[in-house]
């Protein structure tokens, strides 16, 4: 009986080491932007994300697939592969380029749909919804095969999105630019969890933070040059000396869950009402709120992460910290 008992429990622990190295397959859906040559330097949190991904040895990215601006966005997202990857054969997709043609197929929506017929996986989707919401509309029956979607998106209801010293609102960036996306996705009985600016907004990464960088590794000056004048960009327009990582959070959801505070199983709904940004391009008078809130009687429920805990910033920060 106690060799039986020892085989058994020899067999549980090889079975849980197992499951402890074995990373979790993710997708990786984004709308990196990092450099792209316009008359002011754009947001580097997707790239950062990326680099801080590729950092985790808990998640295996099975695919990365891109949308808004998809052609520059494949140029920066092999670069980072190049640099900070080598070795992996992550391929890249490019997808809806302005997430106005939601349910055209695409490279992405193809090659997604082909990689959930294979396993099931994790989403984590850092842009607007299009691309993921095209798999479903064109392929219903793969909805079985996500197990979850992380967003960047979403808030508690009635909250703005005031950076910094709350001088100015934004939009839900990802959300707004195509709304019937995440209709498509509520819709379809998922796993969905949001993980935006609420998650985020007490993070930042100022010089202080990332000076490491400009006397690091060659990959690393490579960085400070894009980190350094979005850094710059948004002292002007928030009023810090630094910037909010958002896109790190739902990563950060699925890889270090326990410095997360979340609300479970939360009613969500799509409002309209008067648009209560103040900076950005999408400004028209009224705009759609996509609310989370117990108040709500929605059949729509998600999982909605609403703080980060102490020391998520520290492991941001690390992730950054490369060996050539």
């Amino acid at each position: 009986m106690r060799i039986l008992a020892l085989a058994l429990f020899a067999f549980s622990f090889c079975q849980t080491a197992f499951s402890q190295e074995t990373p979790k397959r993710i997708w990786f859906d984004t709308d990196i932007m990092m450099g792209l040559p316009e008359r002011a330097p754009r947001e580097i949190d997707d790239g950062v994300t990326l680099i801080m991904a590729l950092a985790q040895d808990n998640i295996e990215i099975a695919g990365i697939t891109l949308i808004t601006e998809v052609d520059y966005g494949e140029e920066i997202t092999e670069e980072i592969l190049k640099r900070y990857a080598p070795e992996r054969n992550i391929p890249v997709y490019k997808g809806s380029p302005d997430c106005d043609d939601l349910g055209t197929e695409t490279d992405a929506s193809n090659a997604l749909a082909e990689a959930l017929k294979k396993e099931k996986m994790a989403i984590l989707a850092l842009g607007p919804a299009t691309n993921v919401a095209t798999v479903l509309m064109n392929h219903p029956e793969l909805a079985d095969q996500i197990t979850e979607i992380v967003f960047c998106a979403g808030r508690t209801t009635g909250y703005a999105f005031q950076p910094g010293l709350r001088q100015n609102t934004v939009h839900d960036y990802n959300f707004e630019r195509d709304v019937e996306a995440f209709r498509v996705v509520l819709n379809a009985g998922i796993k969905v969890v949001l993980s935006g600016f609420q998650c985020s907004e007490y993070l930042l990464l100022s010089r202080t933070d990332t000076d490491f960088l400009a006397s690091g590794s060659k990959n690393d000056q490579w960085l400070n040059a894009f980190m350094v004048p979005w850094q710059e960009r948004a002292r002007g327009m928030f009023g810090i000396p630094g910037f909010i990582p958002y896109d790190t959070t739902p990563l950060g959801y699925l890889t270090h869950p326990e410095y997360f505070l979340v609300h479970e199983d939360m009613p969500t709904v799509i409002n309209y009402r008067k648009n209560d940004a103040t900076m950005g391009r999408m400004r028209s008078d009224e705009k759609h709120y996509l609310e989370a809130g117990y108040e709500y009687t929605s059949d729509w429920k998600v999982d909605f992460a609403y703080r980060t805990l102490p020391g998520f910033e520290e492991i941001v920060i690390e992730s950054l910290k490369w060996e050539e």
